[in-house]
């Protein structure tokens, strides 16, 4: 019993990281391929923009079922607990009290605050960009520029646009924070598919994230 929820959690790790990575490397030609040619880099950037934008698609819609159907939409709750670490957490910083905050669950509020606005930002650039997929030459869609009326063509083009450019300041907090030494336990989580447990005990509250008995 104890061996096939190991087996049901490390497949799920795996799960998780194969998402993670496919997004991430969809996410970074999309923003290569968007602004590269900004920059004065000359090469045929608009067939690769496409795809590359079709696979993030496919990877938020099947993190979008999974979540609903298969994992613990709790984990990324901001529940009053987060509230009150982070209020521990003030306090502590400013030498207001002696007892510094809890640990949290599975994810700390902060990775669920940049979880909550990635998410925002990106389902705001995949559905502006499949309603731009009408101005372009693709082999199963009739190109059909006169599908809104030129203001609203105006709105998707804007919203995409700053998407875009939150979208590199969120990729930058990301990697910044990956990189710390204090935080490459997550980084090796995520090429790895684990953490040990003196670093579970050391980083999160087991009472908040129980993994299982005897693990």
């Amino acid at each position: 019993c104890l061996g096939s929820h190991v087996d049901k959690l490390l497949r799920h790790a795996l799960i998780d990281r194969i998402f993670h990575w496919v997004m991430a490397g969809s996410v970074l030609v999309l923003l290569g391929t968007a602004f590269f040619p900004i920059l004065g880099l000359d090469f045929p950037w608009v067939t690769a923009h496409w795809i590359s934008g079709l696979v993030l698609t496919g990877a938020v819609l099947f993190h979008m079922v999974r979540a609903l159907f298969w994992q613990d939409l709790k984990t990324m709750w901001i529940g009053l607990d987060d509230l009150r670490n982070l209020a521990a957490l003030i306090r502590w910083n400013f030498r207001l009290s002696s007892t510094p905050p809890g640990k949290p669950g599975k994810y700390s509020l902060a990775q669920k605050l940049i979880h909550h606005v990635m998410t925002l930002v990106v389902l705001l650039v995949v559905v502006t960009g499949i309603f731009m997929l009408a101005k372009i030459d693709i082999p199963w869609l009739e190109r059909n520029p006169y599908l809104f009326e030129e203001s609203t063509w105006g709105v998707i083009y804007v919203v995409h646009d700053l998407t875009a450019m939150c979208l590199i300041t969120l990729v930058m907090v990301h990697i910044y924070f990956a990189v710390r030494p204090e935080k490459l336990l997550f980084m090796r989580s995520m090429l790895l598919g684990w953490i040990t447990r003196r670093e579970y005990l050391d980083h999160h509250d087991p009472q908040r994230w129980k993994v299982s008995d005897g693990v």
